[in-house]
Formats: C-alpha cells, structure tokens, sequence
C-alpha cells in the first residue's frame, strides 16, 4: 500500500512538472491563438474604417466645383496683357445686378479676337476665390438688354468735383458720410490716428473683388486688435460705392457678417454726389446709370494729421504691406 502511494504521488508531481503544464494547456493555447486572430481582425477592420473617415475629410475638404453663369454683355475695353476684358453685362438673376467688370480670361488667348464695343454671350465661372471667364462668343448686339441710363443727380457734395486726383503727401478732402449705426462722421472723427479706407459694396459678389478687399480689412482688423504703437491706434473705413442701396441697415449687416469691431472698423454711405466727389478725388472710376454699377479699386493709408500717406490701387495688396506702412509712420501728425 505504502508502495502504491507513493507510486501516486510521483505520478501526480509528474503531471505537475513545467513540461506537463504545457502539454497539458495545448489546447488552451489554440484558444489564445484565436483570440489573437479576432484581436488582429477587429483591430483592421477598425484602421479600415479610420482610413475611411479621413479619406471622407479630405475628400470634404476638396473646393467645390465652380458656380456657372451664362451672361451677355457689351465689352467696353481689354486689358494689354489681354489677361482682363471689361464687359458691360445684364444682370445675372441671382447673382449680381448689371454692371462694367473687369474680368479675368480663362484663356487669354479667347480674348485677343474681340475689339471694344463687341456684343458678347460668355460664361462666368465663379469660385470661393476667384472669377473667370471662358467660351467667349461674338453675338449680335440687339441680343443684348442694358438698363436704361438715368438722369445725373445735382451735386450737394461738400468735395469740389475740380479736385485732383489726390497723390502721397496730400491733403486728406473733408468728408461728411454716415456710418452703419446712423452716424455723422467726417475727416475729424479720425483725427489724431491713422486710419485706412477703402471702397467697396454689399452687393459685389465677385471673391477676387470687394470680397477679397474685406477679407484682406478683417486680417488688418486682426492685426491691429493684437498690434501697439500706430498700428494699434489705426482704424478702417469701407466707403460704399452703392449709397442707394448700401443703407446703414444694410450696411450693419454686412459688417456683422464680417465680423467687424466697430470700435475699429467702420462702414459708411452718403449722398451719392459726396462718393462721387470722394471716388474722383481717389480716381475709382464709378458709374451708377439705371441699375449698371462699374467700379475701380483703390485703398490709402491716412495719417493721424489727415495726409495720404500711401495708395494702392485695384486689389494687388496685402494686409502685410499695409501694416508695414503703418509701422513707418512717425506719429505728430506725420
């Protein structure tokens, strides 16, 4: 008995060895062994769906395809480089009214075949930033529907027509406008700072236009709330260059949708005889005859003293070069 046992227990310490254990946890070890196939597996099929997320953000990120007008107009001039053609065109139901733009060709090339004055039809290929124009047609001009021209409104400006085309180092003219929240303002309310102006209206859909002009005012707008010395003290007026439409009301709105600080950027309207003598002193060509509104572009740069000490004109300038001007401005008026 006592043999037997001890025959037992040898034979249980035997199973209880290492080697045993092992043998013995085999089919254990198929088990581990799928666990880790279903570990692996869940683990791809969740970088599948996580590439497929990001494939999904990139592909939201592409830009829209562009917006497609056909239009009919009247050229009114072409650009040397032929890169520009001006067109007088017909409203664009909800788009834009009817006015002389300069736009951009697609293909130069579609461009040197049409002399001012040429009835055309074309499309307008529009973007978040920029406007082109391709398929340029040559058509007849009965094909083509302008507003009626209306009658000039008298003068009432408090700026003499006569002025000259205002250079660096001039005199600020006076002004009396109203702002977005139904305010007199003039040259004096911004004396003792620098501030920029600019023309632009609510209405100018084209992004490489107006828009681009206030996109470029509210990176000023930005860098001035974290600037100091000048460029702290500066401010920014956007004169419209639509006052019949461009309300105070409207105005607000659009500034509001900007995002605009009014205690640092302002928008203003008035008599249309006051932006007129405003936009000539400036020479921003502007035509406003029965709903056909053409326009230039022009920006500067006023001391604190009221002198004009930098202009750019059309839209080739960039809040660095602005700031840059401001930083060089010696302060005591300038």
């Amino acid at each position: 008995m006592k043999r037997s046992s001890l025959a037992a227990k040898r034979e249980t310490r035997q199973q209880n060895r290492p080697g045993r254990r092992e043998a013995d946890r085999a089919p254990v070890g198929v088990v581990v062994s799928d666990k880790r196939r279903f570990r692996v597996t869940v683990g791809a099929i969740l970088l599948v769906a996580a590439l497929s997320v990001l494939s999904g953000c990139n592909r939201g990120k592409q830009e829209p395809a562009p917006r497609t007008y056909h239009v009919r107009g009247i050229v009114r001039g072409i650009s040397p480089d032929r890169t520009t053609i001006d067109i007088e065109h017909e409203a664009i139901p909800g788009f834009m009214p009817s006015m002389t733009m300069p736009f951009s060709a697609a293909d130069p090339n579609e461009v040197a075949h049409f002399n001012a004055d040429d009835a055309v039809s074309f499309e307008l290929l529009v973007t978040e930033k920029e406007a082109t124009v391709k398929n340029i047609r040559r058509i007849a001009a009965a094909e083509v529907h302008l507003p009626t021209p209306s009658p000039p409104v008298p003068s009432t400006s408090t700026i003499t027509s006569l002025s000259p085309r205002l250079k660096e180092g001039d005199e600020m003219p006076v002004f009396t406008l109203t702002n977005e929240r139904g305010e007199k303002i003039t040259l004096d309310s911004f004396r003792g700072r620098p501030f920029v102006l600019t023309f632009i209206y609510t209405r100018c859909p084209l992004p490489n236009f107006c828009p681009r002009i206030s996109r470029d005012f509210a990176a000023l707008q930005d860098a001035i709330e974290h600037g100091a010395g000048p460029l702290a003290e500066t401010r920014l007026l956007s004169i419209t260059l639509d006052p019949k439409f461009d309300t105070p009301q409207v105005l607000s709105a659009y500034g509001k949708s900007e995002n605009a600080d009014p205690k640092i950027w302002s928008f203003a309207t008035g008599d249309s005889a006051e932006i007129d003598a405003l936009t000539q002193a400036f020479a921003v060509y502007r035509q406003n005859e029965g709903g056909t509104l053409s326009h230039g572009l022009a920006t500067a740069l006023v001391t604190s003293g009221g002198k004009v000490a930098k202009l750019w004109r059309g839209n080739g300038w960039t809040p660095a070069e602005v700031t840059a001007a401001i930083a060089h401005l010696n302060g005591a008026g300038d």
